[in-house]
């Protein structure tokens, strides 16, 4: 594997310290712009794009859910880590030499200031498979959490870390390591995010070892939310252009 370049680790006492100022000074600080590109890669693995910077999330090695999805090797300059399992965390075939966070904290890069949150990454307090880190940060002038994959539910704590997001990425496929629908739709309830989009759920790319559930069981879960479906694998968003109130956005993903 590649060496990578890691950023320096805050400290998860920090977040606790710095609390809903730290917010704040994320709001009033953070590097803004006209719009902001989500390209969905498969699984829970996404690239953000907007105010110069390009921020991917959990890439991984095709392999069981993923067997299908083609190997993640885009560039970018900053790439953010759930956990260190292969499904979200294979940073082997990356190219160039990105930064990488992969612990819970608070780090500022390219002028934008990225939080990670531990969650449990399983339903016995991470004792199973660890502790998952979820991401938030405001990138042209949009406030992303991307929950990673936990299995564990959001204190009130952490509901205060994460504040309202614009824009939520939510896994909703189960299995032992993930959000199933009703997990999710509580995340979703405790967030209040404008618009959520589904990750971590079984599409065409699964074999035959993959354990959890295809989209349409949480969708039906959220009956009465809209639904906006695009017929690509990216996204466009513009701070103005967002919902008031919580949509769900489904995305394709390019075979």
């Amino acid at each position: 594997m590649k060496r990578r370049q890691l950023m320096g680790y805050a400290g998860a006492g920090l977040l606790t310290a710095m609390g809903g100022e730290w917010l704040t000074h994320l709001q009033a600080n953070a590097q803004t712009g006209n719009s902001l590109s989500i390209q969905w890669l498969g699984h829970s693995c996404f690239l953000f794009t907007g105010g110069g910077l390009r921020v991917l999330v959990n890439p991984f090695r095709p392999g069981g859910c993923t067997a299908k999805y083609r190997p993640i090797r885009v560039t970018a300059d900053l790439v953010l880590v759930s956990s260190q399992l292969l499904d979200e965390g294979y940073i082997g075939d990356l190219p160039g030499n990105p930064k990488l966070i992969f612990r819970p904290g608070v780090y500022e890069f390219g002028g934008i200031q990225f939080q990670g949150v531990a969650l449990p990454h399983d339903r016995r307090g991470g004792r199973q498979f660890g502790m998952n880190n979820a991401w938030s940060w405001r990138q042209a002038g949009v406030r992303i959490s991307h929950l990673g994959v936990p299995a564990g539910s959001i204190s009130i704590e952490q509901k205060t870390l994460f504040g309202r997001p614009d824009v939520a990425l939510i896994p909703v496929g189960g299995g032992a390591k993930g959000y199933n629908a009703q997990e999710a739709q509580q995340a979703i309830q405790s967030l209040n995010p404008r618009l959520i989009i589904p990750t971590y759920y079984r599409t065409q790319a699964a074999d035959d070892t993959c354990d959890i559930a295809p989209l349409d069981e949480f969708l039906n879960v959220m009956q009465g939310t809209q639904i906006i479906r695009s017929n690509t694998d990216t996204i466009t968003i513009r701070p103005n252009q967002l919902p008031q109130t919580s949509a769900i956005q489904v995305m394709s993903y390019r075979f």
